[in-house]
């Protein structure tokens, strides 16, 4: 059901005038109820409307209120304005605002529930009753000694009604329970006492029945003159219960024949069953027997370790339908067996976990034989996890594919892990990272590839696994190290871990022990800035040789440690309209390594920046510079218009970058509003909450924001994401005057930019055919050599004149 307010709506107003009416519309598409100002607006008197289609007062299909075009816009709060028929005949337009919408089933119903009378039930309900219950009534009266049954009982003994049966003969059925029924009546006759028994039924035609007969004391003053009862049949309960036994009679059958380790717990990690295989593994391991009804975490109070692997595994398995892992299944022994562990989750009728069962083989043998070589050249000895080899096998067959799918590969080394080699030794080290495996193993997807390098490195390669989702996984696993805790004679081992997540996009290197190297630069950058951390970055497909790339990354470190970051400019030259002022991007080079060298462009840099985490400090190295240059260059504050900076994907998570800039900007003579943050359309699109909190603490401090990059993918991106200013990507505008598609995306991107009061940047413009394509779009300003190239900052700063010199 969904009320309107209907009103007439006046386009040179702009809004609804008039009186309103309001109509109430079932889901059927029918009018139920219209008030007294429906026949001013509609014309129609409201009693005349009941019963009536809503189709009756619209002008079209299109204007139904019930079709979906509209539906959404309701839903939003919006109304809309549509079409009407007046009952004279003449077509008005209305605006009709949603007032109530709720579905008629939703109605509560106007039926009551009230206690019986005690009055006679009718025959045919109380054989209803009987019948879906399976039960009779019977009932004894004491001056008559007259017993009356029911049609029910007579049912369950399989007696035709009617049919003339004295109660001894009717005790007779009940052979092996006669006495107690009959002391159980005399018993209820003399004190009123009440009675129930259940006992086997034997009928007229020799079926056995379960039923329970109660009865109690029907008085009349103090005085007993009746008793009354039930006769319930619980034949079902019966076959049950056999069922169940006979079904744990063939499970003991079957566990017991097998020599592998066999158990079943429910939900709350209670043993439902076990054979004798796992009994005695369990008290050869922990010294005591497993107790059928008791929780297992209990039983293994004592054992921490084993414990909480214990109970990670099997709440796994209540959360998938089966899986299998091969391990330990203690390390209270240095030479532990292996064990193929499956588990299979139990499901009740309605599919809901009810428990689980694990079926344990020991497979030491196996391994250690000849025939399982396979095995040890594949996997780690201590952990079972992968070893290095496999897991450079793996990653060359990802490199392999043509289309390859978003990976990324995760560095994981443990923090201070050297100073329990030294207290504890190396078998106690080799039992704690066997048990961090398990539940690293229990947290990472089936088809993910955790492996073991050496020592206390990990490395695990997700594949199909996004950038985002990629970081989340390594967070969690982080979180999991460092809240693991591993006992051992009272004492409690845990540490951190510092990580580095390597993203693998579309141009990789060949040789996967570059993509190792990479993510094991990023570990060690992490380790250097704290450990306890993760430092991600993208996998760079034209990686230096590692002597180069550490060369490359100590002259950086040495700019950045004395404020030697070379900046340049690039002007951003009006399009459509001439605007005074310069629009300059600041952009940052390095000092050749040797003297005689050129300038190295970001192109170079930035990829060792990044993969080292230095990407943050260089862009706060930028602004500083820059702001101490313009601050010694003070003539141009009038000029200054527009100074863009370019922000790397750690400064836009970086939480704190808010108030470094607005300590940066506290001495600046220079507008505010002249600064502009410049933010990746890759990075806002993969992080749009962030970008938007970013966008709002940089709109606090009344600088401005651009989305540079921008494309067709980002239509909404642009338009509902807080900036200011949109640069479109250079591979829509560089184009313009050669392909026309582009020409259409890049005027609509600029049409949706400006209906939300954004300027547009056209970047890439090199030629004078793409210049005037862009000026004949209206962007409003353009970027690119054909414009202005890039120069060294120093040449931005304006020619100063001595005065005091004679003659000028």
């Amino acid at each position: 059901m969904k009320e309107f307010f209907i009103r007439r709506y006046r386009s040179e107003s702009g809004q609804g005038e008039g009186r309103r009416t309001l109509i109430r519309v079932d889901d059927r598409g029918v009018i139920t109820h219209a008030d007294s100002n429906a026949e001013a607006v509609l014309g129609h008197d409201a009693r005349q409307l009941i019963d009536q289609p809503i189709t009756r007062i619209v002008a079209a299909r299109q204007d139904d209120p019930f079709s979906s075009s509209q539906r959404h816009r309701f839903s939003s709060g919006q109304p809309v304005i549509i079409t009407l028929r007046h009952k004279d005949g003449f077509f008005f337009t209305a605006e009709v605002a949603l007032r109530l919408e709720e579905k008629d089933s939703d109605q509560p119903a106007s039926a009551q529930i009230v206690m019986r009378e005690s009055q006679s039930l009718d025959p045919r309900l109380l054989q209803l009753v009987e019948a879906s219950g399976e039960l009779g009534i019977w009932e004894l009266d004491l001056h008559t000694n007259r017993v009356s049954w029911s049609e029910g009982i007579y049912n369950l003994m399989e007696l035709r009604s009617n049919a003339d049966i004295t109660p001894e003969q009717a005790l007779f059925y009940c052979q092996t329970r006669q006495t107690r029924v009959r002391a159980l009546i005399r018993r209820c006759i003399s004190r009123g006492q009440p009675f129930a028994i259940t006992f086997e039924l034997i009928t007229s035609r020799q079926r056995i029945r379960r039923v329970r007969l109660t009865g109690r004391a029907i008085r009349s003053g103090d005085q007993i003159v009746k008793l009354g009862g039930t006769l319930v049949d619980q034949s079902r309960e019966m076959e049950q219960e056999q069922a169940a036994h006979q079904a744990r009679t063939l499970l003991a059958a079957i566990v017991g024949a097998t020599p592998d380790l066999v158990a079943a717990v429910d939900t709350e990690l209670k043993l439902l069953c076990c054979n004798e295989a796992y009994s005695r593994h369990f008290q050869k391991a922990f010294g005591r027997l497993p107790v059928v009804g008791q929780c297992l975490s209990t039983q293994l109070q004592a054992f921490p370790n084993e414990r909480r692997l214990m109970e990670r595994l099997w709440h796994r398995a209540f959360e998938r339908d089966g899986f299998a892992v091969e391990m330990p299944l203690t390390s209270q022994r240095d030479n532990a067996q292996v064990y193929e562990v499956h588990y299979q989750k139990l499901n009740s009728p309605d599919g809901e976990s009810i428990g689980a069962v694990h079926v344990a083989r020991d497979i030491t043998e196996r391994i250690r034989t000849s025939g399982s070589r396979n095995y040890l050249n594949t996997h780690d000895p201590i952990t079972g996890l992968l070893n290095r080899r496999e897991l450079v096998k793996r990653m060359s067959r990802l490199l392999e594919q043509t289309e390859l799918p978003s990976s990324a590969l995760l560095y994981i080394d443990l923090d201070h892990f050297a100073k329990f080699n030294d207290s504890l030794g190396n078998g106690i080290c080799d039992r704690y990272l066997r048990e961090l495996a398990n539940a690293l193993g229990l947290k990472v997807r089936q088809r993910d590839a955790l492996a073991r390098l050496a020592g206390d490195t990990f490395v695990l390669l997700l594949e199909n696994c996004s950038d985002s989702e990629a970081r989340k996984v390594s967070r969690h696993l982080l979180e999991l190290i460092q809240g693991f805790d591993f006992e051992w004679k009272g004492e409690n081992l845990s540490t951190t871990a510092s990580a580095g997540l390597l993203i693998l996009g579309e141009r990789l290197p060949e040789d996967p022990e570059q993509l190792l190297a990479q993510a094991a630069d990023l570990c060690h950058t992490a380790k250097v800035a704290g450990r306890n951390r993760l430092h991600a970055a993208s996998a760079d497909s034209k990686a230096l040789r590692e002597g180069e790339a550490r060369k490359l990354l100590a002259h950086l470190q040495h700019s950045l440690d004395n404020n030697q970051i070379q900046l340049a400019y690039q002007m951003l030259r009006p399009v459509a309209s001439a605007t005074w002022g310069d629009h300059i991007e600041i952009l940052a080079r390095l000092n050749g390594i040797e003297e005689s060298d050129d300038w190295i462009l970001p192109a170079t840099f930035l990829p060792i920046a990044e993969r080292f985490d230095l990407a943050k400090r260089l862009d706060r190295q930028v602004i500083r510079q820059t702001l101490a240059w313009l601050s010694d260059h003070i003539l141009l504050e009038p000029r200054l218009k527009y100074c863009g900076f370019n922000l790397s994907l750690a400064t836009v998570l970086d939480d704190s970058f808010g108030d470094f800039l607005q300590d940066a900007l506290a001495s600046s003579r220079f507008n505010r509003d002249c600064f502009c943050m410049e933010i990746r359309e890759a990075h806002a699109i993969q992080y749009p909450d962030e970008v938007a909190v970013l966008c709002d603490t940089l709109h606090a401090l009344g600088c401005r924001v651009a989305l540079d990059g921008a494309s067709v993918s980002s239509y909404t991106l642009a338009a509902r994401l807080p900036v200011d200013i949109i640069k479109l990507d250079q591979a829509l505008t560089g184009q313009l005057h050669q392909d026309p598609i582009q020409l259409v995306m890049a005027e609509a991107m600029h049409k949706i930019a400006s209906s939300a009061g954004k300027l547009t940047i056209a970047t890439g413009i090199e030629h004078d055919d793409s210049l005037r394509k862009a000026r004949a779009l209206g962007l409003h300003f353009g970027q690119g050599y054909r414009l202005h190239k890039p120069q060294p900052l120093e040449a931005l700063a304006p020619v100063q004149w001595d005065v005091s010199q004679p003659g000028v």
